[in-house]
């Protein structure tokens, strides 16, 4: 069992801390982060700290093409390697009490900081040099451009003291893994305004035809303070406002950020025009009244998706913890974008799309958002077909094949082994397709962009499988599966029944929403038939198990229960050789069939399949413990359920894998409210229809969630008690433990699944 340490408190509602930790600052910083969609940076300080950290902030669908480090690119490849990219520090103040600058990395005395989950506000306090300092941070959710920052600071002892607050926009920054220290920004202009300051700065030019960027960055001021000062240097508009601090007095400071991109305007006149503009319709509001608008938002986001755990101070935390990192990183808005799996909590993995959003994130938006939010989604990928044509043209493939890692539909990741090979996810596209139009009713989009996009990637599939004349089938070689652990393996179970799958569903799309003008005749029918029919599915009648790949029962199949603790995470601490070598699991592969398609097999196949992949999967993908948390609730297996629930929802809280300093597991989240919803609850919608079995972890003494389905708000509530409610729309018929119910108000019964 891994040992925890935790350096953030335990609170139903909160992240807590009385102490900066100036070793693991990196970590505090990735789990105080906060944004609203648009924007959002990690939980750094504003004031000075000189000590190791990661300053970092970042605006959605802002990025930059890099050139890749590699020197071995071949015919295929990525042409650059996509990423997020650091952006303005707008949050930078220098303070000063008594002409002294304050440091936060030096000793400052009674150090709090909360993120408030609730209300979607980071607060720090501290006292220093006679003053108590309280700072205060949101990202508006009703403003989406606007971020703001609130410092009080209350004298405590006898003595006048002189407070000077520097305010920064800062555009020299840098991403740590850019090329060779390269930056990303050139700054455009800069310059003050009647109550402070400018600064407009647009991405550096790009070789790649990809677009500039243009974010434009204001900063004005509230409160006691006299703007004494302003400037512009080293990349930098700085204000200086001055004040007296009072014995027995505070005074207060705030600072209003406004962030605008190219990505909403036309040109630089329209942008600024606009940033005028809002600014005059903010300038009447105070800082209460702007609060209140976004803590109310909050609540009404709260009000479907909260998810109540009785009995666990731990498990409530991670739950809440990991749906406000979700709702803070992406609420649908804005079809142009999708779910980074880093939001805006770091730079690592690119801070692109990935196949995480239609596998792990969809579920979850379907139940708790309008249903817009997927249809945004379907449609994000929907509008980037063009990009996944020219991903399968360069491979020599028909079709259409969706990245891995992507802003714009055209593949930009950097690894061959995940670029080339990692083609399930074309899968999960289609999937994705499929959830939405079975859980919602809703046909629509399946029958116009949906088909359109099915289409293209079934032909895909068609011309990447090949027929093996030896054994009359066709095969799927040289990819990788979910479990990245392995390379360049042949016929994986899970990649094949994908392949098949479309072209099934496909097909039967297309008989129900004939496609005249998308040219699928009858032969190309034909052949997708008889693709599925012949298709090669690697099992194993002894032990009765679906084969994860050709050879892969010819390795060692030590449990991973028998290494030495000191080898994990395998990851950080064996050779990639040695990995790839080794039969250790990074994250459910057979398994994450069993769970796209769980109506397709038998209790006993899927207890088998479990019992054998388990013990053999290291779970070091952020991704993995939700399906194991899922299946093993539904095959009555309490102790792995609730074991694999904490690893979901406290991964990050708990830094499972020892890298969460490089910033949060964003898509990932979604696990936690998966394992309770799909999994406790069991909570399924096969063919259109709704059941639940729900079970009580012996730890908990309770738990309750809402769903949006089909018109309807449904609240699930579980003790010793099982109480559905139907809160808003019209009746509705379910099964609850497989008895058919006519739900048109609230049913009650005993709770009938006690799991071993």
């Amino acid at each position: 069992m891994k040992q925890i340490k935790r350096i953030m408190g335990i609170d139903p509602w909160k992240i807590t801390a009385n102490k900066i930790e100036k070793e693991e600052r990196r970590l505090q910083e990735s789990l105080t982060s906060i944004g609203n969609g648009y924007m959002g940076m990690r939980g750094n300080f504003s004031e000075s700290f000189n000590g190791d950290h990661h300053q970092g902030t970042y605006i959605a669908g802002v990025w930059f093409p890099d050139k890749t480090r590699v020197g071995w690119w071949k015919n295929g490849y990525p042409e650059y390697f996509g990423k997020a990219i650091n952006a303005l520090d707008f949050a930078k103040i220098r303070l000063y009490i008594d002409k002294k600058e304050v440091d936060l990395a030096a000793e400052v005395a009674d150090f709090e900081m909360a993120l408030d989950m609730q209300k979607g506000l980071l607060s720090y306090q501290y006292t220093v040099a006679g003053v108590r300092v309280t700072a205060t941070r949101f990202f508006s959710l009703v403003t989406r451009e606007l971020a703001i920052f609130n410092y009080t600071f209350e004298n405590i002892d006898e003595k006048l003291h002189s407070v000077r607050v520097q305010s920064y926009i800062d555009a020299d920054v840098r991403n740590e893994d850019s090329n060779y220290d390269e930056s990303f920004w050139n700054i455009f202009d800069s310059g003050t305004t009647e109550n402070g300051s400018y600064i407009i700065s647009q991405t550096v030019p790009n070789p790649f035809g990809v677009e500039q960027f243009t974010i434009l960055a204001q900063q004005e001021y509230r409160g006691d303070f006299d703007l004494t000062a302003q400037k512009s240097e080293n990349g930098a508009v700085i204000d200086t406002l001055d004040e007296i601090l009072p014995v027995n007095k505070a005074l207060s400071f705030e600072k209003r950020v406004l962030v605008l991109t190219s990505r909403d305007y036309a040109d630089l006149s329209e942008m600024t025009n606009a940033a005028v503009a809002l600014s005059d319709s903010l300038s009447a509001l105070s800082y209460q009244e702007l609060l209140e608008a976004h803590t109310e938002s909050w609540a009404q986001r709260w009000e479907i998706a909260d998810v109540q755990i009785d009995g666990s101070d731990e498990a409530q935390q991670g739950i809440r913890f990991n749906l406000f990192q979700l709702f803070s990183t992406y609420y649908g808005e804005d079809e142009r974008l999708n779910i980074g799996p880093k939001g805006f909590t770091g730079e690592k993995y690119g801070g692109a799309t990935y196949w995480d959003t239609e596998a792990y994130a969809v579920p979850l938006y379907l139940a708790l958002a309008d249903q817009s939010v997927t249809k945004n989604l379907l449609k994000y990928r929907r509008n980037q077909l063009e990009g996944a044509h020219h991903n399968a043209q360069q491979q020599g493939l028909a079709g259409a094949l969706y990245p891995m890692v992507t802003f714009t539909g055209v593949e930009c990741h950097n690894e061959w082994e995940i670029t080339f090979e990692e083609i399930h996810r074309n899968g999960a596209i289609a999937y994705a397709i499929y959830n939405y139009t079975n859980y919602t009713g809703d046909t629509t989009y399946l029958a116009h962009e949906g088909l359109e996009v099915l289409v293209e990637i079934a032909r895909f599939w068609a011309d990447r499988v090949h027929y093996s004349a030896r054994n009359d089938k066709y095969m799927i070689h040289g990819v990788t599966g979910p479990n990245e652990y392995e390379n360049n393996i042949n016929n994986n179970w899970y990649t094949n029944k994908l392949a098949a799958w479309v072209l099934t569903y496909t097909a039967e799309s297309l008989a129900q929403f004939p496609r005249p003008d998308l040219a699928v005749g009858e032969a190309e029918l034909a052949k997708w038939t008889e693709i599925v029919e012949k298709m090669y599915f690697p099992e194993d009648t002894s032990l009765g198990i679906f084969v994860q790949h050709d050879g892969y029962l010819d390795k060692d199949l030590t449990p991973v229960a028998e290494l030495d603790p000191k080898n994990l995470p395998l990851n950080q601490n064996w050779s990639w050789d040695r990995v790839l070598r080794s039969p250790y699991i990074k994250q459910a592969d057979v398994l994450q069939g069993i769970y796209f398609f769980g109506d397709k097999f038998t209790t006993d196949e899927k207890r088998r399949n479990f019992k054998f992949y388990e013990p053999l999967t290291v779970h070091e993908s952020s991704l993995s413990p939700s399906i194991h948390a899922i299946l093993a609730a539904e095959l009555g297996m309490e102790e792995k359920a609730v074991e694999m629930y904490g690893r979901t929802a406290r991964l990050d809280l708990d830094n499972y894998n020892n890298d969460t300093k490089d910033g949060l597991h964003i898509t990932s989240m979604t696990g936690s409210w998966l394992a309770i919803v799909q999994g406790f609850a069991q909570m399924k919608t096969w063919n259109g229809k709704l059941s639940f079995a729900p079970f009580l972890p012996k730890a908990w003494t309770g738990y309750a969630f809402r769903i949006n389905y089909r018109g309807r708000l449904l609240k699930i509530s579980v003790d010793e008690m099982v109480k559905i409610e139907l809160l808003k729309g019209a009746a509705l018929e379910l099964e609850i433990y497989s008895d058919k119910v006519n739900l048109t108000g609230t049913y009650i019964t005993e709770m009938k699944r006690r799991l071993i």
